[in-house]
């Protein structure tokens, strides 16, 4: 097996084509960054609403329960 780059300067000019090697990558790594980042972004969004949602219920619903008071009358 015979190693491709025999030092980090050799690497990082990947043979003389960092140009294009390392635009690529950017290229590459910026729009799936950005898709994580949207991803969580509208999961912390999408159970913000749920819990919203659910606590609403929760009021509706201890709001239609009669009080001790009411049921006696």
């Amino acid at each position: 097996m015979n190693i491709a780059f025999t030092n980090w300067q050799d690497f990082f000019a990947m043979g003389g084509y960092a140009l294009y090697v390392w635009l690529a990558v950017v290229l590459t790594l910026l729009p799936l960054s950005a898709l994580i980042g949207h991803t969580l972004w509208r999961r912390r969004a999408l159970l913000n609403d749920i819990r919203r949602q659910q606590a609403r219920e929760q009021r509706k619903s201890t709001a239609r329960q009669p009080t001790a008071m009411e049921v006696t009358q």
